[in-house]
């Protein structure tokens, strides 16, 4: 007598019915990973605005401060920087939020929002976690509707917040809420552009470089069509930091231009939708190119190899700022005519002689602007090595026998060169639209090597990067918080009415405003001190850990 057994068929595993299947699930999941991120960005720009309102209150208590100050709006090179230059006539606190403000508001808005799509998104494929996340009954359009939804109500986060701070300043509700709106629909749109991105490449640095080039193009436009003429140009509608500006908060309010933000944020997602469904998981629309059979020599080192994964974004960085710097430059014979014209604006930039000294002046605060870019790219580039020691991309260099020494130091390496290389590219192209302006080509030479000046300072960024790297425990998030805080006094600690201690001990503020500035080696000499300080620690620290999973 013989058993027979019957064998079952596997269970098929589900198939989802609709294209947004298990959206709930996901959506709570994504809410939970920005659970600690959006309500420190919310917070942060919040405080930051209600300081403000409190500061510029002592800081221009006296009748008529505020409106001197608004004499530099009429300036070109004013208008570059913050905004299109409307309500100088009668210039409150209302209308400097919406001229000086909004556009640092919009950027560090469109930033969160460009991380954040791109971590929910190509992120995800990129680890593997949407793989996995896929295996359940989830959608085709799951994973980007919940990232989508998650966009939107960060940034209803940072509209609410930033509204009631202004409210609370004693500022006009309609025009409080105007101000949190724009903010938020510039967010929205970068979002939408990262949303577009992560579709159509492959890895997440990628798409977050792009959408960051993108971000970097549109402020280049608001600034060059507000320079143009005195309440924008036609360049500055080409932007949506323009249009969120062009609502005139405060001033003459109008709602119409956020109308625009929503449509294009509409129509971008309507593409990245479209284009989720041509595409295999993992994969982009634009595939990477095949690499050779054989590497290049250089590629056998920690440093080539290093250039070589990042050579796009480097290339990214000099043309932004190249660009930038021209433009900027080119504003040169405005900034002297407009001194001319008005004398009382020489205090400023501290200088009370010839105009060569008073452009020299404002030129050299321009190549402060750029430093702070070039320290944001340094610190950037550092946290390329917790990136590839999280996707096990290290342990792989490590394993052909790289120690642990070559392959943070190859790294640092590449960025303490393209940092000064970017410093570099910056002044000198600032020093040729300058000196295509007033027709001085000396400014050239001058301007380059003021530049380099900044490269300690730089360099101490990125050590702190390599200690955070190092270290493990607590993340690089207070390397951001101090850069990032540096920034903000650098730009706006006048404005903010902070202590002369304060604004002499900011890190910015120590070195010399060259070339309008005499060289100083001490505090230089000092801060290159505390960068290979901060790197050996880094370095001693990695070689006591284990290397995370």
């Amino acid at each position: 007598m013989s058993a027979t057994t019957t064998t079952r068929p596997a269970p098929r595993a589900p198939v989802p019915d609709t294209p947004h299947a298990g959206l709930g699930r996901m959506l709570r999941f994504a809410l939970r990973r920005e659970r600690v991120r959006v309500p420190v960005w919310a917070f942060a720009l919040s405080a930051l605005i209600a300081y403000f309102a409190v500061a510029i209150e002592a800081a221009y208590s006296e009748p008529g401060a505020l409106q001197a100050r608004a004499e530099l709006m009429r300036d070109p090179a004013g208008a570059l920087m913050s905004g299109p230059g409307y309500g100088l006539e009668d210039y409150t606190f209302g209308v400097m939020v919406s001229n000086e403000l909004l556009g640092m508001l919009a950027v560090a808005a469109a930033l969160m929002s460009v991380f954040l799509v791109v971590r929910h998104t190509r992120a995800d494929e990129e680890t593997g976690r949407a793989e996995l996340l896929r295996a359940a009954v989830v959608g085709r359009y799951t994973l980007l509707t919940a990232a989508v939804l998650t966009l939107v109500a960060a940034n209803a986060a940072v509209a609410a917040g930033l509204t009631v701070a202004l409210t609370a300043s004693g500022l006009v509700f309609a025009d409080s809420a105007a101000i949190g709106l724009g903010t938020a629909g510039v967010g929205l749109v970068l979002g939408a552009v990262a949303a577009v991105t992560s579709q159509v490449v492959e890895h997440a640095r990628t798409a977050t470089g792009s959408a960051g080039a993108v971000l970097g193009l549109v402020y280049v436009l608001r600034g060059v069509g507000d320079a143009q003429q005195q309440g924008g140009s036609a360049l500055s509608w080409a932007s949506p930091v323009g249009w969120a500006q062009q609502m005139r908060a405060f001033v003459d309010l109008r709602w119409w231009p956020l109308a625009l933000t929503v449509v294009t944020a509409v129509v971008l997602l309507v593409l990245a939708y479209a284009l989720v469904v041509r595409r295999d998981v993992g994969a982009g629309l634009v595939a990477s190119r095949r690499g050779r059979a054989h590497a290049s020599r250089g590629l056998v080192t920690v440093s080539g190899l290093t250039l070589r994964t990042e050579r796009g974004s480097l290339v990214g960085w000099a043309v932004g700022l190249a660009v930038f710097g021209v433009l900027s430059g080119s504003l040169a014979q405005g900034i002297v005519d407009g001194f001319e014209a008005q004398p009382e604006l020489r205090a400023v930039f501290g200088v009370d002689a010839t105009s060569d000294e008073v452009l020299l002046a404002a030129l050299s605060a321009f190549v402060g602007f750029f430093a702070m870019a070039v320290a944001v790219h340094a610190v950037v580039g550092v946290g390329r090595l917790r990136r590839e020691e999280a996707e096990g991309r290290a342990a792989a260099v490590l394993v052909a026998g790289a120690s642990r020494t070559r392959w943070v130091v190859g790294s640092w390496a590449v960025t303490a060169v393209s940092s000064s290389l970017l410093l570099l590219v910056s002044g000198a192209a600032l020093g040729v639209g300058a000196a295509a302006s007033v027709g001085d080509g000396a400014l050239v030479l001058e301007l380059a090597l003021g530049s380099l000046a900044y490269v300690p300072l730089v360099l101490v960024f990125a050590g702190a990067g390599v200690l955070a790297h190092g270290w493990g425990r607590a993340g690089t998030w207070w390397v951001w918080v101090g850069l990032v805080g540096s920034i903000v006094v650098g730009l706006y600690g006048p404005l903010m009415n902070l202590p002369e201690a304060v604004l002499d001990a900011a890190p910015f503020g120590l070195v010399p405003a060259m070339p309008a500035a005499e060289l100083d080696v001490v505090p230089l000499a000092a801060m290159a001190l505390v960068a290979l300080g901060l790197t050996a620690g880094g370095l001693l620290a990695l070689r006591r850990r284990d290397l995370r999973a």
